[in-house]
């Protein structure tokens, strides 16, 4: 293998994910909430509970937000800051993948191959340079696992003991910040493993170490948001963790089915090698390692499966196992010159690319999406034209160029948030036009937007959290039901006087989101004497002081 494999990943890993990460505004609703969280957390001081634009915020725990506003204290309060939490977490699964393969094999070629699959899988690389909790999550779990692993596989009693201690510091992190399922993953992995192979002993003796581990890395910010916020717990447990599992109300309810699909659009550009990757593993199921892999990759899946509750990055934790499996499949294949599975996966992101690319000439000579935004257009047919060439490159010479699609999918994942539409850009981004009129909204006394999204996107760039909502709480119901709230949620019938009352205190500015004829209704309520700014969906009115 080539000295330069590995130092090749490198410079991939900075040029497609970190590179572009200051590249395009921050997403709404679930990049500015994080990065105001953490924002309130870094200059407000309260690194206990987790609060939105200063009302109580409790459906994660604090580990998550502590990350990313330690990122923003080092790089800045800009977009840098708070995408490379993610970019951080990814990295270091990342580096972990790696050591399982190598431990695990101990073949530099399946170790690389395994690298490789799992830095490049369209979700894994999608989510690293977006600001959210999941990549943490994801790195906990896999940290866990992985320890997990390591103190299966370790000789000696000391080694197992640092292993199982690792572990429990990897689910008290896990814990921290997303909640009880760092815990439970774990569990259901190590237990049908160790009664398969006989380890049960080994579980029960070293098993207690990882729990006290875990407790007490806990138990101080347990403690604290229980004494500062004492109905913390009950909020998050119910709502988030058996809601969201079994509650007939649980939000993103989707069908039992729903992840199977979506495995192969979130394993691309190597969605072809999931079948034979499956298919070795049930042949060689009853080794240790497979079937250590196997259920890493289907006990999450399943479980996830099982909830009413679901989300796209809710099964981040399958892509390591299952980067793995494809790399023990996939060099198999190849040392034994076959060659199949490389040239239908080739000839899959060949027609992927090229219909990308067929789909994007007929919109926009016909129905057009971009106008005037020449570059916007060039790069996104560029990003498809390479997709669709490394798919070719792989399908001509599978033998040399298997690792051609990894390029493709990088090189999407890195343009194509720069290269939408202004129309979408504007819609789901307003940072950007926020911050083209900082300096006027900075003399404003009070805040008012009609969206929670784009009002924690215009506190998070003023660096305030008193951004009061207009006819609307979204996720915010429950910290607006405190008593100490009141005022911060204005229904439409109360607008006259809230906006009388603001305005004798100094200037106001309104951020709305027009996306029904509703929204047009609240803009007409307007004072008439605002100075207006508009740009796609996005509304910003400047209201002066009212006369004495």
């Amino acid at each position: 293998m080539s000295r330069y494999a590995y130092p090749a990943l490198v410079v991939a890993f900075v040029l497609f994910i970190l590179v572009p990460l200051a590249s395009h505004g921050l997403w709404i609703p679930d990049e500015s909430r994080y990065a105001q969280i953490a924002q309130g957390m870094l200059n407000g001081g309260d690194w206990v509970a987790p609060n939105l634009l200063g009302l109580r915020y409790f459906e994660k725990p604090v580990a998550g937000y502590w990350l990313i506003a330690s990122t923003q204290a080092l790089f800045g309060e800009n977009l840098f800051g708070v995408r490379i939490a993610s970019s951080l977490a990814t990295a270091i699964s990342i580096l972990l993948v790696f050591l399982v393969g190598r431990r695990l094999w101990q073949d530099p070629r399946k170790t690389w191959a395994a690298t490789l699959f799992y830095m490049s899988f369209a979700l894994i690389a999608g989510q690293a340079g977006y600001a959210n909790l999941d990549p943490q999550f994801t790195l906990y779990v896999n940290l866990s696992l992985a320890a997990l692993w390591f103190a299966f596989d370790s000789q000696t009693s000391s080694a197992r003991l640092g292993y199982w201690a690792l572990l429990g510091f990897a689910c008290a992190m896990g814990f921290m910040t997303k909640g009880f399922l760092a815990w439970l993953l774990p569990v259901i992995i190590a237990l049908p493993y160790a009664l398969l192979h006989r380890r049960l002993r080994e579980v029960l003796v070293y098993g207690p170490l990882a729990i006290a581990v875990a407790v007490l890395l806990c138990l101080p910010w347990a403690l604290a948001v229980h004494l500062r916020e004492p109905d913390y717990w009950n909020f998050f447990f119910w709502h988030e963790h058996i809601r969201r599992f079994a509650g007939t109300d649980a939000q993103h309810t989707l069908p039992f089915w729903y992840y199977v699909p979506l495995l192969f659009i979130a394993s691309l550009p190597w969605a072809a090698l999931i079948f034979p990757a499956f298919h070795k593993g049930w042949k060689d199921r009853r080794g240790r390692t497979t079937t250590f892999l196997l259920l890493w990759f289907f006990m999450p899946f399943l479980f996830f499966s099982l909830s009413r509750g679901k989300l796209p990055s809710y099964i981040m934790p399958c892509f390591a196992p299952l980067a793995l499996l494809m790399a023990d499949a996939l060099i198999d294949r190849l040392r034994q010159d076959r060659w199949r599975a490389l040239r239908i996966n080739g000839a899959l992101n060949l027609a992927v690319g090229g219909l990308a690319l067929l789909t994007l000439t007929y919109l926009q000579s016909t129905k057009p999406l971009y106008h005037g935004e020449t570059p916007s257009l060039v790069m996104l047919a560029i990003a498809c034209s390479v997709w669709a060439l490394c798919g070719a490159l792989q399908l001509a010479r599978p033998a040399t160029l298997w690792a051609a699609p990894a390029l493709g999918l990088w090189l999407l994942v890195a343009l194509v948030p720069a290269a939408l539409p202004e129309r979408v850009v504007n819609s789901k981004t307003p940072d950007r036009f926020i911050l083209e009129h900082l300096d006027e909204l900075r003399g404003s006394s009070s805040l008012l937007s009609n969206d929670l999204g784009a009002a924690t996107a215009l506190a998070w760039r003023l660096s305030r959290r008193d951004v009061d909502l207009l006819n609307t709480t979204g996720e915010l119901k429950y910290g607006l039901a405190y008593p100490e709230a009141g005022g911060r949620s204005i229904p439409l019938s109360e607008l006259q006087a809230w906006m009388d009352c603001a305005r004798q205190r100094g200037p106001v500015g309104v951020l709305l989101r027009m996306n029904s004829d509703r929204d047009e209704g609240e803009l007409a309520q307007m004072p008439k004497d605002a100075v207006s700014y508009r740009r796609g969906r996005l509304v910003l009115l400047l209201i002066p002081r009212s006369s004495p």
